[in-house]
């Protein structure tokens, strides 16, 4: 008799970039990006022989926005695992307030607890590695704490990216300096399978020494990419557009693992 890995039979990811998994191209997914998400739905499918895998998350959504679109077809699904994931870009605003984003949070969790699924929230990553968000690091910690309140209200697992120190480093993440890198969300999928208790093969990985580079070579890099990445996302808070406009899930239906993979 086999004894099964895990308790979980569908599970359904819920949220934005982060979960879409933009930042780890793999052309043979959907949607062409893998992601953490995948990378725990390809273990999970292992421990189950009628595993079935959702992935909702479409990339520049703001809370409210994953509410009304995700939260709905989600519940549908009938999971009993869901990992959401929301509020990241909704921080990262100017003038943005962490404890009407939390309460947001609240609202949102409370309605995904209704069938009794596990829930696994995220905490905001410690940015005081990276120049361009360090002068948000305070509103982060604001916000990780008000998630903490919320997982400990609906016994939700926490998974912690405030404490994975591992992702603090720009080796971790995509040229944008905004999603991690397949390294990075590896290194995720690593930390989610530990907190589930989820035994499993994944390794950890280390980043390639960063080659040494003079003060203008830095200066050099960050002008590239503010003008590929800060300025263009600039123009569409200015213009109300969003990265998201017109992306479609790439895993709308719970399915498994492997038969979604093309």
């Amino acid at each position: 008799m086999t004894t099964a890995l895990h308790p979980w039979s569908r599970y359904v990811a819920v949220g934005d970039s982060f979960t879409e998994g933009v930042g780890d191209p793999e052309p043979a997914c959907p949607g062409g990006f893998r992601g953490w998400s995948d990378r725990v739905a390809e273990v999970l499918s292992q421990g189950s022989a009628d595993f079935a895998y959702a992935n909702l998350a479409v990339r520049g959504k703001l809370i409210r926005q994953v509410m009304d679109e995700q939260l709905e077809p989600a519940l549908d699904l009938r999971p009993d695992l869901i990992t959401f994931s929301a509020g990241g870009n909704d921080v990262i605003r100017p003038g943005s307030d962490p404890d009407e984003i939390a309460a947001r949070c609240d609202e949102a969790v409370r309605l995904l607890s209704r069938d009794g699924a596990t829930i696994v929230l995220f905490t905001g990553a410690d940015v005081g590695f990276a120049p361009v968000f360090r002068g948000i690091r305070g509103k982060i910690a604001i916000y990780n704490e008000n998630i903490r309140a919320v997982a400990a209200r609906y016994d939700c697992v926490v998974a912690d990216l405030w404490a994975l120190t591992e992702i603090q480093d720009a080796r971790m993440w995509a040229p944008d300096r905004l999603h991690l890198n397949a390294l990075g969300h590896h290194t995720v999928a690593r930390m989610v399978l530990d907190v589930l208790n989820v035994p499993n093969s994944l390794e950890p990985s280390e980043p390639e020494p960063l080659p040494a580079q003079t003060w203008r070579q830095a200066r050099s890099e960050d002008m590239v990419w503010a003008r590929e990445y800060l300025v263009p996302w600039v123009l569409r808070r200015i213009r109300h557009q969003s990265s998201g406009d017109h992306v479609l899930p790439k895993r709308p239906e719970a399915g498994p693992f492997r038969q979604a993979v093309k």
